[in-house]
């Protein structure tokens, strides 16, 4: 059964949604965006970034875990020159090894005008601890 969780982050005007749970495993979903108006952010890479994964945070919390219970991430990025902005922002997030697995793959375009960065990850989240 799939349970979704409500993250505290304005929900997608799609039929999405933004982290789900099913089990000890949970998967999430996160853009540049602030997370009382779903607007996209304005700002370089890092800034992006920068909100993504507090966004990440915020979700993961709310699904009753940390960022080190991130197993496996992947990052969508409109340029390969954003890769070591980002990847300063994602050291900042991710500090403690072990390190979740990751794939950061650079596409066309992103659906929302202006974003930059979208992230997917999958947490286990032990409920009974």
């Amino acid at each position: 059964m799939i349970e979704v969780i409500d993250t505290g982050i304005a929900p997608s005007n799609g039929p999405i949604n933004d982290c789900v749970r099913a089990g000890n495993h949970v998967w999430l979903v996160v853009i540049a965006e602030d997370p009382r108006t779903g607007a996209i952010i304005d700002g370089d890479i890092e800034a992006q970034a920068r909100q993504a994964l507090s966004n990440l945070k915020q979700a993961v919390t709310a699904a009753g875990g940390a960022l080190t219970n991130i197993v496996q991430v992947q990052i969508f990025l409109i340029d390969s020159a954003d890769a070591p902005g980002m990847n300063r922002v994602y050291a900042e997030f991710f500090n403690h090894k072990p390190y979740p697995i990751r794939a950061t793959v650079v596409v066309k375009e992103l659906l929302a005008k202006g974003l930059r960065i979208e992230i997917t990850a999958t947490a286990v989240i032990d409920r009974t601890a």
